[in-house]
């Protein structure tokens, strides 16, 4: 059975493009980056100010791999890590793909 969301926000700026939000349920607060996290000059990145979907599927695949490697091991739980992993594949994907394209930490491109 599934946790009900206290709080399920998703925000969009003036352009109605995606920004920061938050999530909340019962031993979980999410407060989601807001905006595009883009570059200072060539490297240097400007520090994120929330989550992003790859930490929290990150933390849940660890948590996951936990129980099978402490006496949970199963099947289902396998395959769910594979699913986890799988997920974190494409969105590294994407953003390798919008790197290349110079879209990387904009809204432009998709």
């Amino acid at each position: 059975m599934l946790q009900e969301f206290h709080t399920l926000i998703n925000d969009l700026d003036s352009d109605g493009k995606p920004m920061g939000g938050e999530v909340q349920a019962r031993g979980l607060t999410i407060h989601w980056q807001n905006g595009p996290l883009g570059r200072i000059g060539t490297d240097e990145r400007i520090k994120p100010n929330g989550a992003f979907i790859e930490t929290v599927i990150e933390a849940a695949r660890q948590r996951i791999q936990w129980y099978n490697d402490n006496g949970f091991g199963c099947r289902e739980n396998s395959l769910a890590i594979t699913k986890l992993e799988e997920a974190l594949h494409w969105l590294d994907a994407r953003t390798k793909r919008r790197v290349r394209e110079g879209v990387e930490g904009t809204h432009e491109g998709s």
